[in-house]
């Protein structure tokens, strides 16, 4: 599966923004999905996952309540919502996929990333 992800750019303290991941192919509903970030000079991060069906979610502490995962099969897309952004969470974002039924911690697919900055 190939995935590109969207929406990425400059947002002020406390803004929200949405990202988009597209994927290829017509199995997309056979795969958990979900968002790594990477800080600079940090090590990569996972940040949220979600069920083949979308009905199960978990996030990283640091973006619970936040930020919202959802996608939608019928369009091979999955989202990731983020509101009351913090400088912190100025990161390169990456959606994965992962064949299993519970996304591991290195998942076999990632897209090329989008830059998310949060200026204070």
């Amino acid at each position: 599966v190939q995935l590109q992800a969207s929406g990425g750019g400059l947002v002020q303290a406390g803004g929200s923004m949405r990202l988009s991941c597209a994927a290829s192919g017509r199995t997309f509903s056979t795969y958990a999905m979900g968002w790594f970030r990477q800080a600079p000079g940090k090590e990569r991060e996972f940040v949220s996952t979600i069920s083949r069906s979308g009905g199960t979610t978990y996030y990283a502490d640091s973006v619970k309540g936040r930020f919202t995962i959802s996608r939608d099969n019928a369009k091979n897309t999955v989202y990731l919502q983020m509101n009351s952004l913090k400088p912190e969470d100025t990161a390169v974002y990456y959606c994965v996929a992962d064949s299993r039924t519970v996304l591991p911690t290195n998942p076999n697919y990632w897209g090329k990333g989008t830059q998310v900055t949060v200026s204070s």
